[in-house]
């Protein structure tokens, strides 16, 4: 969660989905919650690791994310993990739907924000899956930024 001009500015982001996939387009969905859903969201409550997105019936839902129960609610009480359903205009539906069931394609949620509204937004993108020797790549370019970022520094 960051801090910007005094207000709480959420971003809970997926870093697991930038290193097992190549991200490929992304798009931005709103989110159909329930109760006290996004009070746990603007808490920082929440978690996209094991999250991933998929079809039925046409509609688009992201599984296993997970969101906490929020403590000071009375009543409207949630599973901490049920599918949540997402809300994209029905050309990027069809455009979606179209490329995940391609071999290898898939859609993972990367990112749960607020906007400047207070509507909670989730960034999704379809993505392709990364070969071992891929993921060894990112490692390797990962740690020579570290290191040239240590020697400016220093």
């Amino acid at each position: 969660m960051k801090a910007k001009e005094g207000k709480n500015i959420v971003e809970i982001k997926n870093k697991k989905a930038s290193f097992l996939y190549f991200l490929m387009q992304e798009y931005t969905a709103g989110m159909v919650l329930c109760g006290s859903e996004i009070k746990s969201i603007r808490a920082g409550k929440a978690n996209l690791n094991d999250a991933y997105c998929t079809f039925h019936n046409g509609e688009l839902w992201v599984m296993q994310m997970h969101i906490a129960e929020y403590r000071f609610s009375s009543f409207g009480k949630f599973e901490a993990k049920r599918d949540r359903k997402l809300l994209l205009t029905k050309k990027e539906l069809r455009k979606l739907e179209a490329k995940s069931k391609e071999k290898g394609y898939t859609i993972v949620p990367t990112c749960l924000y607020i906007d400047e509204r207070g509507w909670a937004k989730l960034s999704i993108a379809l993505a392709k899956g990364k070969h071992a020797y891929d993921k060894r790549d990112s490692i390797k370019e990962r740690d020579t930024n570290r290191d040239i970022k240590r020697e400016l520094f220093n």
